[in-house]
């Protein structure tokens, strides 16, 4: 992936992202009974598999399984309940599928089973801010991670300074535990510790958190700052979200994390079409 003069080379599990002039889809694997979007879908095995493959067949590049839901105003649930959601889900995958496959937590006890289970990469929503041993387990068992900006208030001097400084918390922790910069990819967090406003803006100026020389993943799907900017519900979306990753191309994002990879795909790849023309 080329990043300003970088190419960046990340591999996440048996597969190689390194290409320039594409941008990679990580399809959503929601298997709670209350995720904002499809909680209570694919609680099911066999619905989560269907789910699977329906997303592989339309392109995703990475599947992406969460067992807590991120909400506004989301109840935090207890490890096992998280291990049990996500664990025979993973296991059923790595089964089936040849495809790399996140987990979606924030919690080091979840993330070790599922990296037993054979999860591939760690999406961690608070950037080893909330548990540093998330950064440990990376080190230990040398797998990708994702580091996305979050926070606990609204109380930014500077916005995209502050976003900045915080994901360079982040990646600190990172390096203190002896992650490599090549497993570390980066996402600005919309939808999580910003006003409306502060979310458009942090779009908007997608290019400054490229330019902190780590791959970059989007993830606006559905999110209610489209919802509020097109007063749609959650199901009315999918225009909204093609926007946004579009935008998230042209910016230099190498990665978007949606619900609907069929129509994301032939969006990106015309824009990928365009752009390196």
């Amino acid at each position: 992936m080329k990043i300003g003069n970088k190419i960046f080379e990340m591999r996440i599990g048996s597969r190689d992202f390194a290409t320039t002039g594409h941008t990679y889809i990580m399809g959503i694997l929601n298997v709670t009974p209350d995720s904002f979007s499809d909680g209570g879908s694919y609680t099911s095995i066999d619905k989560a598999m269907e789910q699977t493959e329906k997303m592989i067949q339309q392109g995703a590049d990475i599947i992406d399984v969460g067992g807590e839901s991120t909400r506004p105003g989301h109840v935090q649930i207890g490890d096992e309940e998280e291990i049990k959601r996500v664990v025979p889900v993973i296991r059923e995958i790595k089964k089936k599928f040849d495809i790399p496959v996140s987990i979606d937590t924030y919690k080091s006890a979840v993330a070790k089973a599922a990296l037993e289970a054979g999860a591939d990469l760690l999406n961690d929503i608070w950037g080893f801010r909330y548990d540093e041993k998330m950064a440990e387990l990376a080190a230990e068992y040398d797998v990708p991670v994702c580091l996305m900006h979050n926070r606990d208030n609204l109380d930014y001097d500077d916005f995209m300074e502050d976003v900045k400084k915080d994901l360079q918390i982040s990646l600190d922790i990172a390096e203190k535990y002896g992650v490599k910069k090549e497993n570390i990819m980066l996402d600005p967090g919309v939808g999580f510790g910003k006003t409306y406003e502060q979310n458009l803006m942090v779009m908007n100026h997608l290019e400054e958190i490229v330019d902190m020389g780590y791959p970059v993943l989007l993830g606006t799907s559905r999110k209610s700052v489209i919802g509020l900017t097109l007063d749609l519900p959650v199901d009315e979306r999918e225009e909204g979200t093609l926007a946004t990753s579009v935008l998230g191309a042209i910016k230099g994002c190498q990665f978007v994390r949606v619900h609907d990879v069929e129509k994301n795909v032939r969006a990106l790849k015309m824009t990928d079409a365009i752009l390196h023309s």
